[in-house]
C-alpha cells in the first residue's frame, strides 16, 4: 500500500514522497519520525492494518494526536537538557526554559491543527472508497504521531482478522483505489495551504 501510495504521489510531479523502509525490515517508531524529520517532510502518513480478537470488526480509520498525549509529550521535550535541533533546525540552547516551552508548544499546536485539516480531508475522500469505522477521525498518543514539527497521521486501513478487509487489502486494485483517494487527499491538503499564503 504504502509503495503504490508512493508511486501515485511521484507520478503527479509536484511531490516528492519518500519511505520510510524499503523492504519488511522493522524501523523503530520514534526512528520513523526521525527519517522523516530528516528528510525535511512536510507530511507524514503512517500506514497499518489493525488487529482485533473481534472479527466481525472492520473498516478504516485515521489518528491524529491527542491533547493529552501532545502535552505529555510537550513537557518531556521541554525537560530534554539538549534542545538543539529539536525544532526544524532551531536552537533553543540559548533560550530561557520558559521561552523554549512556549515555542516548543506553539510549533506542535500548529502541527497538530494542521494534522486534523488533513485527517479530516482524508476521511472525506476514502469514505467513498472503503468502509469506515464509526469516529473514522480518532485521536491516540500513537509514538509516530509525535514530531513536533511535522503533521503526521496514522491510517488503519482495516482489520487483518475479518475476512472482508483482508481480502480488500490482498487486492491491488482495492489498495491502488484506496491510494488514488489518498493522493486526492494530499492534493486537497497543500492546495489550501498554497491559497492561504497568497491571501
Amino acid at each position: 500500500m504504502a509503495r503504490q501510495l508512493k508511486s501515485e504521489l511521484n507520478k503527479i510531479g509536484r511531490f516528492q514522497a519518500l519511505l520510510t523502509r524499503n523492504r519488511d525490515i522493522f524501523v523503530p517508531l520514534r526512528d520513523r519520525v526521525a527519517r522523516a524529520r530528516d528528510a525535511g517532510a512536510d507530511l507524514f502518513i503512517s500506514i497499518h492494518a489493525d488487529a482485533t480478537k473481534n472479527r466481525k470488526t472492520r473498516g478504516l480509520s485515521v489518528y491524529t494526536l491527542s491533547e493529552l498525549a501532545s502535552d505529555r509529550e510537550t513537557a518531556a521535550l521541554a525537560e530534554k537538557e539538549n534542545k538543539a535541533d529539536l525544532i526544524a533546525g532551531i536552537n533553543f540552547s540559548e533560550e530561557t526554559p520558559e521561552i523554549s516551552n512556549i515555542l516548543i508548544d506553539l510549533t506542535r499546536r500548529l502541527s497538530m491543527n494542521e494534522s486534523a485539516k488533513f485527517a479530516i480531508g482524508l476521511v472525506r475522500q476514502l469514505r467513498h472508497q472503503t468502509k469506515v469505522l464509526r469516529n473514522t477521525h480518532r485521536f491516540a498518543g500513537f509514538a509516530v504521531l509525535k514530531a513536533p514539527d511535522v503533521p503526521s497521521v496514522l491510517v488503519e486501513l482495516g482489520f487483518l482478522p475479518n475476512r472482508k478487509d483482508e481480502k480488500a487489502l490482498k487486492d491491488k486494485k482495492f489498495r491502488a483505489k484506496l491510494a488514488k483517494g489518498m493522493v486526492r487527499a494530499v492534493i486537497g491538503y497543500f492546495s489550501n495551504i498554497e491559497e492561504a499564503y497568497k491571501k
